[in-house]
């Protein structure tokens, strides 16, 4: 006598679920999965923070430095000093997202609250996770499944932690609940984010307004010269208003914490710390 047949549901086959023929199921989780998970703990406005991996924290630049110096490579030495000139960044992104997190938890209203969020990687991203766990808030890390990564930085809120196979899944979630955003120097990755929300604004297609803060202007001017793209005509001059150029954390902290008091609170002010 033969015996029963009990064959794996659909929605629980792993061969299926990971085939082209799945490519929509796991599309729509991520976006379905994640949109649960922020209505789950209240997150509805976030603060991005953008910037390249490799920036590594003052402290860890010096020590790859003295390393460096002691094999005596000429090219190696001239790659770990700009490593230590960009740990700049590192330490100014802690403190920013600490100062943005401080402001956000003694706002008045608690239902805007503005959370950090970030790509979950090292560098830049790891920065700005520890300087809201630093301020004692939340923080959201959307990570991307790439071959060499090896995990999300410690410092993200474990609830919003969050792991995506597709990018452009990955930044709709970076810009849909974004209310401000910040690039850090950073590389291709940081560039394209950027370059796509500059793109959105430019076009009108978000309903919401969202300061953007281009951190670094020595990095940034070197990097893109905006002003040469107004001249040749390939943007407009108003273009130029698109984002504002920042050098310390507290000239951040001053635009942005003005930008959305007066975007999204209105008359409303932090309560006294």
């Amino acid at each position: 006598m033969q015996k029963e047949v009990k064959p794996i549901e659909s929605w629980k086959n792993p061969e299926f679920l990971a085939s082209a023929d799945a490519r929509l199921v796991r599309i729509i989780s991520e976006y379905l999965e994640p949109a649960a998970r922020f209505r789950k703990y209240n997150i509805a406005n976030s603060i991005v923070f953008w910037g390249s991996a490799r920036i590594l924290s003052p402290k860890d630049a010096k020590a790859a430095l003295v390393d460096k110096k002691k094999n005596g490579d000429n090219a190696a030495i001239r790659k770990a000093e700009h490593m230590v000139e960009l740990s700049r960044y590192y330490a100014d992104a802690v403190k920013l997202a600490e100062l943005m997190t401080v402001w956000s938890k003694n706002l008045n209203d608690p239902h805007h609250q503005f959370i950090v969020a970030t790509g979950g990687a090292k560098g830049i991203m790891e920065a700005a996770n520890l300087g809201a766990s630093r301020a004692g808030g939340k923080s959201i890390g959307l990570g991307i499944s790439l071959p060499f990564e090896t995990g999300l930085n410690p410092y993200i809120t474990r609830e919003l932690a969050l792991q995506f196979h597709y990018f452009f899944m990955r930044k709709f979630w970076m810009v849909y609940l974004a209310k401000a955003l910040i690039a850090f120097p950073g590389g291709i990755g940081t560039l394209d984010e950027l370059m796509e929300v500059l793109t959105l604004i430019q076009t009108g297609k978000p309903r919401k307004r969202m300061p953007v803060v281009l951190y670094g202007s020595h990095y940034w001017n070197d990097i893109i010269d905006f002003d040469a793209m107004a001249r040749w005509g390939t943007i407009s001059e108003k273009d130029l208003d698109l984002f504002k150029l920042c050098n310390t954390p507290e000239e951040a902290y001053e635009y942005l914490t003005e930008r959305l008091t007066a975007l999204y609170l209105k008359d409303k002010s932090p309560a006294p710390a």
